[in-house]
């Protein structure tokens, strides 16, 4: 169908904002933000058109659907977003904007499977590399949350004004919250190229039925929640105590996470 097609294009404009978001982390993404912001434009244009042809292959309203319902959801988002941009100065608003519509419109097309993997080779590599991806990703994170308890540490034994002890040759906040940073930067880029990698090897895998499986949901509740918490510490310019707390959670959700794909090792076996 032509309306996919459209959709799918729109998604490939779309992650170009995706790639700006993580660049913005490391404070390289000045230079991609009128190419993003131009071809998030375009993606909304083609996927209004995608709609439209839509609602006229079935003669009403695309709504009617799962991937419908994303499709339309992730259009209004992408539009109401280009109007606050356009009557309103909220720039960091973007941060967040960009990736959830790539991902609700990546989301929503996936509704006709492709032909399934060509190589098997392919096939395992490209699992090798989500599984590396999302493995780095977690260990950033235990660094992440490792430095933000030394960070509350550290703070604690400040206050109470203690002389030596066991926390007297930790680092400087400072230097503790830019490690925290720092890590929960490079974990994000890590577990987000790990989600998207592992949802495309899953869709060519199985189609759209992973969409129903409950790991994938607690997958995408983590990776929403990670992503607050970028938009917290970039954007609102949270630091310190708070962000430190918001780590020590990430490190949770992204256990339960862990524990709930236990069951990929026995694809690498196959």
């Amino acid at each position: 169908m032509w309306s996919l097609f459209w959709l799918r294009v729109a998604a490939a404009l779309y992650s170009l904002g995706l790639l700006q978001t993580l660049l913005t982390l490391f404070r390289r993404g000045e230079k991609l933000a009128a190419p993003a912001r131009t071809a998030f434009s375009l993606g909304v244009v083609l996927h209004f058109v995608s709609l439209v042809e839509r609602g006229f292959a079935i003669g009403h309203l695309p709504t009617t659907s799962v991937y419908e319902s994303l499709s339309l959801c992730a259009y209004f988002l992408a539009l109401t977003h280009l109007l606050i941009a356009k009557w309103y100065s909220f720039p960091s608003l973007s941060f967040v904007v960009f990736p959830i519509v790539f991902l609700l419109t990546s989301l929503a097309s996936t509704e006709i499977p492709t032909a399934g993997w060509a190589d098997p080779g392919l096939r395992s590599a490209w699992l090798n590399a989500h599984i590396l991806l999302v493995t780095f990703g977690y260990a950033a994170i235990v660094v992440t949350a490792a430095s933000a308890v030394f960070y509350l540490l550290q703070e604690r034994h400040l206050k109470a004004k203690a002389v030596g002890g066991l926390f007297r040759n930790l680092p400087p906040l400072g230097t503790l919250d830019s490690l925290t940073s720092k890590a929960m930067a490079i974990g994000f880029v890590l577990i987000t190229l790990g989600f998207f990698t592992g949802s495309a090897w899953a869709f060519v895998e199985s189609g759209s039925r992973w969409l129903s499986e409950p790991k994938v949901h607690v997958s995408l509740i983590t990776w929403l929640f990670y992503l607050l918490i970028m938009y917290l510490r970039v954007a609102a310019g949270w630091r310190g105590r708070r962000a430190a707390f918001l780590a020590v959670y990430l490190l949770l959700f992204s256990g339960l996470t862990w524990v709930s794909h236990s069951g990929l090792r026995p694809l690498l076996e196959r």
